[in-house]
């Protein structure tokens, strides 16, 4: 059975999107060892991840990913062969997702066009509900009056509850289609 899950993108990543990649449908993410990046470890093949971006308070739906692979492919382009060699250069127009991240590998994905414009409610925000490993579920912290006050408790990957993962997919497909510009 599939699992789902959020990260958490900065706003120096969603800069970017913004500016050059809003509307497209990224094909990977990167995971890492190192807290630059988000560490994939847990999520597997056929799990859905929900990108998430938090700005003013607002938490955004940025894309949903489902894994497709976890390895290394042809359209990754050759492996570097010395430190200042690009690491994905098949990938350079999606390096903002961490391509240059320390221990970065490619996680390759079927997405949802990048978005800014579905704002989770606040009522939603209050009751979305995370599970860790032992089972043990938890809400966000911080949500007042619906909104976010700090973003702690959304940064790592973490794993959706299944009555979560459902109310993000249904908010996700029940938005009007993307805009280039959003």
């Amino acid at each position: 059975m599939s699992s789902a899950f959020t990260v958490l993108w900065t706003h120096d990543v969603c800069r970017e999107l913004r500016r050059h990649r809003a509307g497209e449908r990224p094909p990977l993410a990167f995971s890492g060892v190192h807290q630059s990046l988000p560490s994939w470890t847990s999520v597997g093949v056929g799990d859905d991840v929900f990108a998430l971006h938090v700005n003013r308070c607002v938490v955004y739906l940025v894309s949903r990913l489902r894994v497709v692979d976890k390895q290394r492919r042809d359209c990754c382009g050759p492996a570097p062969a010395t430190w200042r060699d690009a690491a994905y250069p098949g990938h350079d127009a999606w390096a903002m997702l961490g391509a240059g991240g320390c221990g970065a590998s490619p996680i390759h994905v079927e997405a949802t066009p990048v978005r800014f414009d579905v704002a989770v409610p606040g009522d939603l925000l209050g009751e979305l509900t995370w599970r860790n490993r032992r089972g043990e579920q938890r809400t966000l912290k911080y949500v007042v009056n619906g909104r976010l006050e700090r973003s702690v408790s959304l940064q790592s990957i973490r794993r959706l509850t299944d009555e979560s993962a459902d109310r993000l997919a249904a908010l996700l497909d029940s938005s009007p289609p993307p805009s280039r510009a959003t």
